[in-house]
């Protein structure tokens, strides 16, 4: 049986039930009470069972009618969604736009990239979130996000693109090193004051230390300073309050100026991985679709 044939009085069967009569459906479907009896029946003789019981005054679902019924509903609206994707497809990109991106990251990374793809689409009206926090992107409606960090295993209705991973090297200012020396080695690393990134519920994130070709593992620093941004961090440290380590990309302008100098650069590792995520459902629609491309062509993370 090919695919055309098994559709072949769905329709019928779904409106009949929606409606709970034939003439109900026929008046939705435009067409005669016999027409529509006759193509449920049909359906109802290649199936082998019924999927109707019926009265003179009453008609109802069989379990197995209700069964086919549930899965026959989804396959119309699946279709009726890709219809309208596909029909979007050919617009402009237009409507609201829900993006979440990474606090310090979205600002200094992927809104430039932004800024001007919303200028050549006018019609778009884009809301932008800067968070670090973990967003439920289906329960608060974002149509894409970028992430850094997260699961390793992505539920069913998330599409995901991986963009590379940070890079994290330690750091301070020439002011600090000159005043406390630079160390020579990680076990020096606990002699220094230390500025490290502080969650909202008062823990700190770890330093990751890999020493000779060793495995990468977590310490945990006795730092002088916990601050909640990594743009703060960055302050701190060409302050000269201590050492922190950094994602390169975070410090790139301040090391090319030399406001702070990287330390220790055999300790470098790789930090959490850069992903690109949507809700699967949307896109293909026009404004997510051309996010994806603008983001998956311009967006890295060094």
């Amino acid at each position: 049986m090919t695919p055309s044939e098994r559709l072949k009085g769905l329709e019928a069967f779904v409106f009949t039930a929606d409606a709970g009569s034939f003439t109900a459906a026929a008046e939705r479907l435009n067409l005669t009470n016999s027409a529509v009896g006759k193509s449920v029946a049909r359906l109802e003789a290649r199936l082998g069972i019924r999927l109707f019981e019926r009265s003179t005054r009453t008609l109802s679902l069989t379990d197995a009618g209700a069964a086919y019924y549930r899965t026959c509903a989804r396959v119309l609206a699946d279709l009726a969604e890709a219809e309208s994707v596909l029909a979007a497809q050919r617009m402009e990109p237009t409507g609201h736009l829900r993006l979440d991106l990474p606090a310090a990251f979205g600002r200094m990374k992927v809104l430039p990239l932004l800024l001007p793809f919303f200028e050549q689409h006018p019609n778009l009206r884009p809301h932008l979130s800067f968070t670090d926090r973990f967003v439920d992107i289906v329960d608060e409606g974002i149509d894409v996000a970028v992430r850094i960090g997260g699961m390793n295993i992505w539920p069913e209705a998330l599409g995901h693109r991986y963009l590379g991973a940070e890079r994290l090297s330690l750091c301070a200012s020439p002011a600090y090193l000159q005043q406390h020396g630079s160390p020579q080695s990680a076990a020096e690393l606990g002699q220094h004051d230390a500025v490290v990134y502080g969650r909202a519920d008062g823990s700190t994130i770890p330093w990751l230390i890999a020493q000779d070709a060793g495995p990468t593992e977590q310490w945990t620093v006795e730092a002088n300073m916990a601050l909640g941004s990594g743009e703060a961090v960055v302050s701190a440290v060409k302050a000269g309050c201590g050492i922190a380590q950094l994602a390169t990309w975070l410090m790139r302008d301040e090391l090319q100026e030399g406001t702070l100098v990287q330390i220790l650069p055999q300790l470098d590792v790789e930090g959490l991985p850069l992903n690109l995520v949507w809700q699967r459902s949307r896109q293909l629609l026009p404004k997510v679709d051309s996010i994806l491309q603008l983001l998956t062509a311009s967006l890295r993370i060094d």
